[in-house]
């Protein structure tokens, strides 16, 4: 289109010279004693190259002018480019783990004018992770009153180094900071909750934030129920002075994390420890039961409520289906030593040790030549249970 426009504006520029030149008119211009003709076509073509002239040095007049700003633009401009450059740079470094030139380069494009948040954020990550907590401390002051994006970051990063410190109780402070400041529903931001509530030891709070992140497909299934049993297993810890807070708790765990070993034995020892073994028999028969746990049937043993011999008959048959249970034969062992049924103790841990042999079997071996006043059996039996690791 422009082309069309100027090819119209030449032919017209055509057609006018063609026309002035045939043009029979002049130009007098007096001035005594001086006296000047010409042809009117001269006079217009002198008066438009005059003009051009003027328009000319104007320019250059204004460009002359404008030259400091120019100038002062140019480098200003330049300046935000290397300033631009030094925060990839720092990107860059950080990502690759060189953290000592990612602060450098970070610091670098701040002291060119590159005055993103993202700068003071890099830095103090560095610094952070090359352990100069105060130099890092002090780029998280540089990024303060920014935009709501980089204030996120900040508070972000604030989180994540209370984490790595342990200090949850200022990483929730951080959190609750970034929720009063209007981003709500961060999944980045539940993930460091979710640290910072185990941290803190609010299983509460863990199995909420667990739901939160599942609604969101933002974690692994496994990883969640991972997380959930280590929050049941803080809860059972939690109240290991109070058998009631205990057995509610045990009530209120979902029936399948009841049959987890791990969770099935942290509550027996639990109970165990508060008195209640009849809690603990039940807790430990009904995850036997349901799934069968070598080391959680070891425990079993160490669990004798009011009647054992009935405690004996159910290991038993358990027995006819696990023969070979180093566990079971050592649950046994130590049921019938209660029991004073001193044949069938030695004979199930001997044939536990057979199986696997174990501290604890060769311990209450000695028990056994103890109360049947064999004293130098028992001592080459806690020599044995001596030499062997913790099993």
């Amino acid at each position: 289109m422009k082309f069309l426009f100027w090819l119209l504006g030449l032919f017209a520029l055509a057609v006018t010279l063609t026309l002035a030149a045939h043009n029979p008119g002049y130009m007098l211009l007096v001035y005594p004693p001086y006296r000047i003709e010409m042809s009117l076509s001269l006079f217009v073509v002198a008066l438009l190259v005059l003009f051009v002239l003027g328009y000319l040095m104007l320019r250059v007049l204004f460009a002359v002018l404008n030259l400091p700003a120019y100038v002062r633009q140019f480098r200003t401009e330049r300046a935000k480019s290397k300033g631009r450059s030094a925060m990839m740079e720092a990107l860059g470094a950080f990502f690759e783990g060189r953290y000592a030139a990612a602060e450098k380069a970070a610091v670098h494009a701040m002291e060119l004018g590159e005055n993103s948040g993202i700068n003071p954020i890099i830095a103090a990550r560095a610094a952070h992770e090359l352990r100069e907590f105060d130099k890092r401390d002090t780029y998280l002051d540089a990024a303060k009153g920014k935009t709501i994006g980089e204030a996120t970051m900040r508070l972000m990063a604030t989180t994540k180094f209370n984490l790595d410190q342990h200090q949850p109780r200022s990483a929730l402070d951080s959190l609750k900071a970034l929720r009063e400041s209007g981003v709500k529903g961060h999944v980045g931001a539940l993930h460091l909750e979710l640290k910072a509530q185990q941290q803190a030891g609010n299983w509460d709070a863990v199995l909420d934030v667990v739901n939160q992140l599942e609604k969101r497909d933002a974690i692994d299934a496994t990883v969640a129920t991972q997380m959930r049993q280590q929050a049941w297993l803080g809860k059972i810890r939690a109240q290991d002075q109070d058998a009631k807070a205990l057995l509610a708790v045990w009530k209120s765990i979902p029936g399948e994390f009841k049959q987890r070993g791990k969770i099935a034995a942290a509550a027996a020892r639990a109970f165990m420890q508060l008195g209640d073994c009849r809690n603990a028999q039940q807790i430990l028969t009904g995850s036997l039961d349901a799934q069968w746990d070598s080391e959680l049937v070891a425990l079993y043993g160490d669990c004798q409520s009011g009647d054992v011999m009935e405690q004996i008959e159910q290991a038993e048959k358990w027995l006819n289906q696990h023969k070979n249970d180093a566990g079971l034969l050592l649950a046994l062992g130590k049921l019938c030593l209660h029991q004073k049924l001193w044949g069938k103790t030695q004979n199930y841990l001997d044939a536990s040790i057979s199986v696997s042999p174990s501290r604890a079997a060769y311990t209450a071996l000695g028990q056994l030549a103890e109360k049947l006043q064999k004293p130098d059996k028992a001592f080459r039996c806690y020599q044995q249970a001596m030499g062997l690791e913790l099993k």
